[in-house]
């Protein structure tokens, strides 16, 4: 299951040693809801190697803010703190499968 990530822990993740991947979602977002079973399985099988998370894009607008997010869902790619690549919209696991291997 991904992490909850929020504006107060944001930036103890990223900032970690390990890369992080952070998918901007909504209750009321129907791509959203195709795209964030697909982080949870990846948050399972990345566990210990990649930081998953999602974040609530309704309560936490500070680092909505930080990134300019406009469209969800948006799939952000950390690596060393910073964005090394972005997924917006729907997109089937494999799409993410290979951006999650090059951040390794």
């Amino acid at each position: 299951m991904a992490l909850q990530i929020t504006d107060a822990n944001f930036e103890e993740l990223v900032n970690s040693d390990k890369p992080m991947v952070l998918d901007f979602w909504a209750e009321w977002c129907g791509p959203c809801r195709m795209v964030g079973p697909i982080i949870d399985e990846l948050a399972t099988e990345y566990e210990g190697r990649v930081t998953i998370g999602k974040m609530d894009v309704d309560n936490n607008n500070d680092v909505v803010a930080q990134f300019g997010i406009r469209n969800i869902p948006t799939v952000l790619f950390f690596k060393d703190g910073k964005v090394v690549d972005k997924q917006v919209g729907a997109a089937p696991k494999t799409t993410f499968v290979s951006k999650i291997e090059a951040l390794l």
